[in-house]
């Protein structure tokens, strides 16, 4: 889990320098081809983060979750994860 960590935090870090970049490509003027391929970078960057976390629940928090006998837990972690993939496809 803590080496998924590291590389979900180095993929928001990613994003983070190269929205900066993607400012200041839009307050330059520049190309807007050039800015949104810039930008089109930024989304796959924060999509492959997101994915990893999702993992990372699963895997974790979820399948802990999953083992309980507690059902009132299992299915309000089952909607929080409907929840946040309906989001994600919007």
């Amino acid at each position: 889990m803590i080496k998924q960590k590291g590389k979900t935090l180095i993929n928001f870090k990613k994003a983070q320098s190269s929205m900066a970049t993607i400012i200041k490509m839009v307050e330059d003027n520049e190309y807007c081809i050039d800015i949104m391929q810039q930008n089109l970078a930024v989304i796959g960057l924060l999509k492959s983060a997101h994915q990893m976390l999702m993992e990372g629940h699963l895997n974790s928090c979820f399948k802990k979750a999953m083992e309980t006998k507690n059902e009132k837990r299992k299915q309000e972690m089952i909607k929080e994860i409907l929840k946040v993939t309906k989001l994600s496809n919007k």
